[in-house]
């Protein structure tokens, strides 16, 4: 029997709606907010109104992209968080309201979990690699960064996490440093690619947890560099721009797949694969695939447009949580913070 899903994603600065059947994709619209670039980082007040003026538009493309009627949806997937409460007010709400109206079970998502599972979208033109179960999973975002066991769809376990600040926002915070707009991620990238990555040495951490992430001595380390190089010459970002995100750039991804390395020689587990925002990177797809050629790994990296916040990951996580009798009730409320969901 063919399942159809439509997926909603508000968690952040991103609204989309996707419409999946049996994990195919048929469409998967994205509204984005070019609002926030002026503040240097997304405004939560900004972004729920943006999410309100969106949401039925992207929900509408959708269902129209994909030629299916609301009535032929079998499940609403939703993202119950984490991220932005008043973001995901926005989604969950509608998601209730079309709930309601048309009498279709509704599925809450770990946004988290959504990123992850990904890699299971399936394409209507062409067969996408999936990983086998189990698998680890190397999640990289602006606001986490945690390496997932993940033994089925619907059970996963975080072996490791970020103590202090996520890759992304060590990108982000040092890219603001530098002079660079909003964000600041994808601009290192670039410039990473015309520079030395051996031209400076940044620090890296030493962190108890044997899986575990800290970035906020890094972008210490990398303040300081700035800092005491600048007193001497004023014009020393602008010449060194370009050697400074080449080496900054390696430094983050020699501590992600250091540590992810490790977490497969311990449990065994060759399957690797990526996801969240900072998978988009190209210093890190790199370094993964090298690291996985080295160790006989099979790599799994998300193709760029599912890398940035989308539906389609949602509702495919719904899917797997409505084929496993996984449904939501009417009473349920958005949560801000991973502990709490």
């Amino acid at each position: 029997m063919d399942i159809t899903i439509l997926g909603i994603e508000s968690s952040c600065d991103d609204t989309s709606a996707a419409v999946i059947r049996n994990r195919t994709l048929l469409s998967n619209v994205i509204a984005s907010q070019a609002v926030h670039q002026k503040y240097g980082g997304v405004i939560p007040e900004l972004a729920s109104r943006a999410h309100q003026q969106n949401i039925i538009p992207v929900v509408d493309t959708a269902l129209k992209e994909a030629g299916v009627s609301i009535d032929k949806i079998d499940a609403i997937a939703f993202t119950r968080g984490p991220g932005l409460l008043g973001s995901l007010l926005v989604g969950v709400s509608f998601a209730k309201g079309l709930s309601i109206a048309n009498n279709i079970p509704l599925v809450e998502v770990n946004h988290l979990e959504g990123h992850i599972l990904s890699h299971f979208v399936d394409m209507p033109d062409r067969e996408i690699p999936h990983p086998d179960f189990p698998f680890l999973c190397l999640l990289v975002s602006g606001g986490h960064t945690q390496i997932v066991r993940v033994d089925e769809p619907t059970k996963m376990e975080i072996i490791g996490t970020t103590i202090d600040d996520a890759a992304g926002e060590a990108f982000d915070k040092c890219a603001k440093v530098m002079g660079l707009p909003y964000p600041g991620g994808p601009i290192i990238d670039r410039l990473a690619k015309e520079g030395n990555p051996k031209a400076f040495k940044f620090a890296k951490p030493h962190v108890e947890g044997e899986f575990d992430y800290s970035f906020s001595g890094l972008k210490t380390s990398f303040l300081y560099t700035l800092r005491d190089a600048v007193q001497e010459n004023p014009n020393f970002i602008e010449e060194n721009k370009a050697d400074l995100c080449a080496s900054l750039q390696k430094t983050i991804v020699d501590i992600l797949v250091d540590k992810l390395i490790k977490a497969s020689k311990a449990t065994g587990i060759k399957d690797i694969a990526i996801a969240g925002g900072v998978s988009a990177n190209s210093g890190l797809r790199d370094g993964i695939t090298e690291a996985g050629r080295k160790r006989g790994w099979r790599t799994f990296l998300p193709e760029l447009k599912f890398t940035t916040d989308n539906a389609a990951m949602i509702a495919t996580a719904g899917h797997y949580h409505y084929m496993a009798g996984e449904i939501s009730s009417l009473e349920v409320s958005p949560v801000a913070r991973i502990q709490d969901l």
